[in-house]
């Protein structure tokens, strides 16, 4: 029997197990269940064959071999404009739609989870060849935890103070705190909307988050998530009953205006702090060096 054999299942299996204990549906419902698991599943097994069977290529020094991770690069780039492709056009149908950004952050996810599987399947391929398979294991649970701590990045709650704000109207414009939202002329959906409707300010804690929560794809995630998770009072044709975030000018603070289905402030206040910071919104005006030279 081949030596390579054992070492390169046991990174097929580490670089497998990486990729489920990273992909879950969660209450976005995405990927789906049951055949949205299984493509991803499926792919996870192909990157983690790659990064094990690296091992061995490079050991013998078949560096021709080698190259093949160039390709997977290729096709898992492919999995990147799937997500995307999916999700764009799906979000037509939603209610609240994600949006571009939004959309954007999780085809990148996809794609770079499977370069963290190919890592582990790499890694624990390698010190079961250089040591032996208890090593492997070490070096497993190290990728896995590399892994988990690079699935998933800042939230809204590390950049913001989140307060809620009663709802009110000044003639027919609506305000969260002194944030206008929008003209609603109708008295009757006026009280539907002091009925039913929901306002929280978000306080940036420095310049960064002011940039940050500018992004009009930050603002739209943030009304996506908490209209999945708590429900959303609207249907199509009735825009007088759609969510929206408004921005002070003067502070940067933003007012969420929303219409939830099941109207609790705590939890509210939770999903909000729970939503990603997308790494396409993302804005550092502090660390240009312009504002360094201010600072000295």
């Amino acid at each position: 029997m081949n030596e390579y054999i054992y070492p390169i299942v046991f990174g097929v299996i580490a670089g497998t197990v990486a990729r489920m204990i990273m992909l879950r549906t969660d209450y976005r419902q995405y990927p789906t269940y049951l055949h949205g698991k299984v493509i991803h599943l499926a792919l996870g097994f192909i990157a983690a064959a790659l990064g094990a069977v690296a091992v061995p290529a490079i050991l013998e020094m078949e560096f021709t071999a080698v190259t093949f991770l160039t390709v997977a690069a290729t096709q898992f780039r492919e999995v990147r404009n799937m997500e995307r492709n999916t999700l764009t056009e799906i979000d037509d149908f939603e209610l609240v739609p994600r949006g571009k950004t939004y959309i954007e952050g999780i085809a990148i996810s996809f794609e770079s989870r499977n370069y963290l599987v190919i890592l582990t399947g790499f890694v624990s391929t390698l010190f079961y060849i250089l040591w032996n398979v208890y090593a492997a294991i070490i070096g497993a649970i190290l990728s896995l935890i590399i892994s988990k701590l690079f699935q998933s990045g800042s939230t809204i709650k590390e950049i913001v103070e989140i307060d809620h704000h009663p709802l009110h109207f000044e003639g027919a414009g609506l305000y969260v705190d002194n944030i206008y939202i929008m003209n609603i002329g109708l008295k009757e959906r006026q009280e539907e909307i002091l009925k039913y409707g929901m306002g929280f300010v978000l306080t940036p804690k420095n310049m960064n988050s002011i940039t940050t929560i500018a992004n009009l794809g930050q603002r739209q995630a943030i009304l996506h998530d908490i209209s999945v998770s708590l429900g959303v009072i609207r249907d199509s044709g009735t825009p007088a009953l759609t969510p929206l975030i408004k921005r002070d000018l003067d502070d940067g603070r933003i007012g969420i205006f929303i219409l939830p289905q099941v109207k609790d402030i705590e939890k509210a206040k939770k999903i909000i702090g729970a939503v990603p910071v997308l790494e396409n919104a993302i804005r550092m005006p502090s660390q240009s060096k312009i504002h360094n030279k201010e600072a000295k």
